[in-house]
């Protein structure tokens, strides 16, 4: 039993950065899961929890509710410093956040759950169309991703540097996400690159999707 509870799903992308980023700090937590497609996540008891009614929602050892990824992974990175998520210098850590939010906020933003369920029901699409919906965002985000991660000084193993941190946390979940929906990752010799060095690490590997106890 832990203080730190993270309500999630286990194919949730930005569940699956928590857990990366709980994994890499060392920190316990308890796990509950909410079946998105169940629409347990939509239950007057998980709504009492966190009246978004999305994944991830983390519950401090305080009591205190932090949902949005980003925002839960910055917390974690500022209570327990080692090891850094995030570059000491004010340029290094503004890199990381943009290549982050390139991901976070431009193509998860499009592609999550809610957004393909709504193409389905309000437009009648099939699921063609959602896998080519998401392939789209996933490439107009990824080819200036690709472009940059392979021109900077500051790219090395991994996004920046040689140590894992925010923006490859962003990175690994997505692809991990790419892998559902056909996404060619030829394009992106980098960002597959850097995904198999993520991949290989046991914080990556124990917070992926089909390590979970949900896991279908």
């Amino acid at each position: 039993m832990s203080d730190i509870v993270l309500h999630n799903y286990y194919r949730s992308s930005t569940s699956y950065r928590v857990r990366i980023a709980l994994e890499m700090k060392g920190l316990g937590y308890d796990y509950v899961p909410h079946h998105l497609r169940h629409g347990e996540h939509l239950e007057p008891a998980y709504l009492a929890v966190n009246p978004q009614g999305l994944v991830p929602a983390l519950i401090w050892s305080d009591g205190t509710l932090l949902t949005q990824s980003l925002a839960i992974i910055e917390f974690l990175d500022e209570i327990r410093p080692e090891p850094p998520l995030l570059p000491k210098d004010p340029l290094g850590r503004a890199h990381v956040r943009m290549l982050a939010q390139m991901i976070a906020c431009d193509i998860h933003p499009v592609n999550n759950l809610r957004v393909l369920t709504s193409l389905r029901t309000l437009f009648g699409a099939g699921d063609q169309d959602i896998a080519n919906w998401f392939r789209h965002w996933v490439n107009e985000g990824f080819q200036p991703l690709e472009k940059i991660l392979t021109s900077s000084p500051e790219t090395g193993e991994f996004c920046h540097g040689d140590t894992p941190g925010l923006a490859d946390i962003c990175l690994a979940a997505q692809v991990t996400s790419n892998a559902r929906f056909g996404v060619d990752m030829s394009p992106y010799p980098t960002i597959a690159r850097i995904n198999a060095a993520c991949m290989a690490l046991p914080a990556f590997q124990k917070a992926a999707p089909q390590n979970q106890i949900d896991a279908e």
